[in-house]
């Protein structure tokens, strides 16, 4: 599988965002979905990257960065077709490496509490990633998580 750095504009990824998008609308009240779309992940403060397997999208992740120190993993999603095949453990690895290329020591995220979203604590625990209080400008609410991983000990 190639991890490559995305611009957004192929109808695979589009496709791929929406799917996500529409996840997040039917898992989460309005309130607590703080995915981005299409326009919002073409800002410059996001960085952007697509796994593929030859010809087929695996699946996405970006980060966003919040200060000169920090940055928040956004829109990380695996196709389904490769679920349980280690398309996200992949992708982020890559995300958390290029992360301290950038020069973060700190990078976070937010994600839901429900139980449709445990398997993304798994990952993002499996991976070093501990909960945490609110970043940013979060707030706390029943509906999130927040986790963090100091990239300073990676």
């Amino acid at each position: 599988m190639k991890i490559k750095l995305d611009d957004l504009s192929g109808k695979e990824i589009f496709s791929l965002l929406q799917e996500h998008l529409d996840d997040m609308k039917a898992t989460s009240p309005p309130e607590s979905v703080h995915a981005l779309n299409l326009e919002a992940l073409k800002d410059p403060s996001v960085y952007f990257w697509s796994i593929w397997d030859e010809q087929v999208l695996a699946g996405c992740g970006a980060f966003k960065k919040l200060d000169q120190q920090h940055a928040e993993i956004k829109s990380m999603r695996t196709s389904s077709l490769y679920k349980k095949q280690g398309v996200a453990s992949k992708l982020l690895i890559h995300i958390i490496e290029q992360a301290k290329l950038s020069g973060f020591s700190r990078l976070s995220l937010e994600t839901g509490s429900m139980d449709y979203f445990l398997p993304a604590h798994s990952l993002y625990l499996k991976h070093g990633f501990s909960f945490c209080a609110p970043f940013s400008d979060y707030e706390e609410d029943s509906n999130s998580k927040f986790m963090s991983l100091d990239l300073v000990k990676v």
